[in-house]
């Protein structure tokens, strides 16, 4: 069974700047690591792990249970954008909304959000 709660954080204001900075850098993460996954055309998160999980590592330094969850965002993204041009929703093959979509890898807002468990909320 899993169990989702939702909660109000009261931060400090120091806790306020480290959340918003660990936010932006998986946030970055989670762009390169659609880059990367747009190029090689590897969307499943494990073939993502294996491609993209030591580099975001060295170069974004989020903790382990958070790189996991930027690359499980990655490949929920890329899976959501293919149901959609399956099931017709971004436009008939040719059409330039359709075209747009597939021409260029999916982007993360700087804010977006990023879920959160027990493992790393340290």
């Amino acid at each position: 069974m899993k169990l989702v709660v939702q909660v109000k954080l009261l931060p400090t204001p120091e806790q306020t700047v480290a959340l918003e900075a660990t936010l932006h850098a998986v946030n970055t993460a989670a762009d390169l690591v659609s880059a990367v996954a747009f190029d090689q055309r590897c969307f499943r998160n494990y073939d993502l792990r294996e491609h993209t999980y030591d580099r975001i590592k060295a170069e974004c330094g989020p903790a382990a249970q958070a790189a996991q969850h930027v690359i499980k965002k990655v490949a929920d993204a890329y899976r959501a954008l293919h149901a959609n041009l399956r099931a017709g929703n971004l436009g008939a093959p040719g059409t330039k909304r359709r075209a747009r979509a597939e021409s260029r890898p999916i982007t993360f807002r700087p804010d977006a959000a990023q879920p959160y468990d027990d493992r790393c909320l340290s």
